[in-house]
């Protein structure tokens, strides 16, 4: 469940990422180079406004239950030339978890969610995911390696990337990108345990981000 989190962490993610972020792990590269990204080189900054960080876990083997997280921020070091050669930060605010439960009058389940049985926000009040590598496969995909921390626990993690859009930006006039990204991992990787197998172990994240170009 706090593995949800991550990924950015997602992230990547988070974030993360794909942030962003924060999704997927040893395809080879394809040999033919994919042309160069009609955007500048240069750092991009994630646009909240048009992100989100959502993961998912199974329930009793019935249902895959689904939360979000609402507090993140990532950065783009894009290179235009040589995107295998860009780098993704993404940093995620386990306090920020929304559960959407339906009935916050007999349960706080957003508290318990961010408590000490799962993502122990007051202990470790980040999530973070740093890339590593990017293999770029083909025009449109890629993978992001990179190392994520969550519970106090950092370990390798590859997250599955789909460019969406690059172009200059119809309304700030700068370069600007987008992502679709997921990762899965073991949250029992991480520390978090509470009530595995009844709630699955493996945590898919979902990261969706727009990045735009800044001066």
């Amino acid at each position: 469940m706090k593995n949800k989190v991550l990924a950015a962490l997602v992230a990547a993610p988070l974030l993360a990422g794909p942030l962003l972020v924060g999704g997927m792990a040893g395809v080879a590269v394809a040999q033919t180079a994919a042309p160069a990204l009609e955007v500048p080189s240069g750092t991009y900054a994630l646009d909240p406004t048009h992100a989100s960080v959502t993961w998912k876990v199974n329930h009793l083997g019935l249902s895959n239950y689904t939360a979000r997280f609402t507090k993140f921020n990532a950065t783009l070091d894009f290179d235009a030339g040589n995107p295998e050669k860009s780098s993704l930060t993404v940093s995620i605010d386990p306090k920020s978890v929304r559960t959407d439960y339906p009935f916050p009058e007999k349960e706080d389940f957003d508290a318990k969610i961010a408590g000490p049985d799962f993502l122990d926000a007051a202990k470790y009040p980040e999530i973070k995911f740093v890339s590593t590598k990017v293999e770029r496969l083909g025009t449109d995909a890629g993978k992001v390696h990179g190392n994520l921390t969550f519970h106090g626990v950092t370990k390798p993690i590859v997250m599955n990337v789909k460019l969406v859009g690059a172009k200059k930006h119809p309304m700030l006039g700068v370069g600007a990108l987008g992502f679709s990204g997921t990762t899965t991992f073991k949250r029992s990787d991480f520390g978090v345990t509470t009530l595995v197998p009844m709630v699955g172990d493996e945590v898919t994240v979902q990261v969706e981000a727009e990045f735009a170009e800044q001066k």
